[in-house]
């Protein structure tokens, strides 16, 4: 069976070919994870970060969180060697010339803080461009641990760390996924390769689990933020952007940092469903096209669901959206509920939505239950 039929399943290990000109991802391997339907947590919009490394002699550790696909330049060459988009540490050598090679517990390492703190679906180790200089095996670590710990602290002998992917063979030029099962919040995680070798990228798919004393502290705040537990459930069309983008924070920026749908040819109209980080109170609405211009939505609306099985309500009619704008919308009365929709019509894009409230009494009880729960 392929890994195309059964991307659960998939395991690319071995070397690439050796790139012969043309479209360095022609022979890329992957994969359609399941849980690439989650937001990524470790997305330098939410602020993750890739805070130490044991060696990034060829290629710095910061690339592992670009958003972008890696990308490859075969005649670009610098002081060390080829320049590689990713991290790719220095090749090991053993102690004494009767014994060159590296021990079997030598490897590299690298400590990534999430943007938000959540539970793991799904990671995928990414070693695009890397065909003969690809780690001979993964793994993954992660820990909880509260605050903002230095790269000392997060290393002392106190930190617990619970493995996510066991030491693990990998391919080169390939998108190695593993789903993971760890019912538990958290905040960091340790990336090794063995026993050293270049990694592209690293994406933390999962589910944010925001702290709730927090969210208490702030009073009103955005109940439909990724950063704060929101997130985008589904949506009728992602054929330029995912959904997901609507909710990341910050404005936009460029044009595909939004959400984008193909041209309509028929009556119909796009949509995209959301669940609120809990059960709350909706009291303002902002709903943005920037950077969309010829392209934003014409109108649009907002809908509010109070459980999986209530009906929605309209809480802001059909709308007339202006291009390359912020629109702002104080509602009449607070609308209460679990899930959001907003409904463009009849196709284009926004950018961002926004929706500010509090959470409900019984809201916040559960959401504080469930961060206790995860170990939070």
């Amino acid at each position: 069976m392929t890994a195309q039929q059964d991307p659960s399943r998939a395991r690319f290990t071995g070397d690439a070919n050796p790139y012969g000109g043309g479209d360095p991802y022609a022979d890329y391997r992957t994969a359609d994870y399941p849980f690439t339907r989650y937001a990524n947590l470790a997305d330098r919009r939410l602020g993750a970060g890739v805070i130490a490394a044991n060696d990034e002699f060829f290629a710095e550790r910061e690339n592992l969180l670009v958003p972008e696909r890696a990308e490859f330049d075969p005649e670009h060459f610098g002081h060390k060697g080829k320049v590689m988009d990713g991290w790719e540490t220095r090749r090991r050598r053993g102690a004494l010339a009767e014994h060159p090679w590296p021990t079997a517990d030598d490897h590299d390492w690298a400590l990534v803080r999430l943007g938000a703190p959540g539970v793991i679906r799904g990671i995928v180790v990414d070693t695009a461009h890397f065909r003969g200089n690809y780690p001979q095996a993964v793994s993954v670590e992660a820990a909880s641990v509260p605050g903002s710990p230095s790269p000392e602290e997060l290393l002392g002998d106190d930190v617990k760390w619970t493995t996510l992917v066991p030491r693990t063979a990998v391919g080169g030029h390939a998108a190695n996924g593993f789903e993971v099962t760890a019912e538990h919040r958290f905040t960091h995680l340790r990336l090794n390769q063995h026993p050293d070798g270049g990694i592209a990228r690293l994406r933390v798919y999962g589910e944010v689990v925001p702290d709730p004393r927090w969210l208490q502290a702030l009073g009103t705040f955005d109940v439909v933020a990724l950063e704060n537990g929101g997130q985008a459930e589904d949506a009728s069309n992602l054929f330029y952007s995912p959904a997901t983008n609507t909710i990341q924070p910050g404005r936009s920026r460029k044009m595909d940092d939004g959400w984008e749908t193909r041209r309509r040819r028929d009556q119909g109209n796009d949509w995209i469903s959301y669940r609120l980080v809990g059960r709350s109170e909706i009291r303002a609405i902002e709903i943005d096209t920037a950077y969309l211009k010829g392209n934003s939505a014409g109108w649009a609306s907002v809908s509010v669901r109070d459980g999986e099985s209530g009906e929605w309500t309209e809480v802001l009619p059909r709308t007339r959206m202006q291009p390359d704008t912020n629109h702002r919308f104080v509602l009449p009365r607070p609308a209460v509920g679990t899930h959001a929709r907003v409904d463009i019509y009849p196709d284009g894009g926004i950018s961002r939505l926004r929706l500010f409230g509090s959470l409900t009494e019984d809201g916040a009880q559960r959401l504080a239950a469930r961060h206790q729960e995860l170990g939070g």
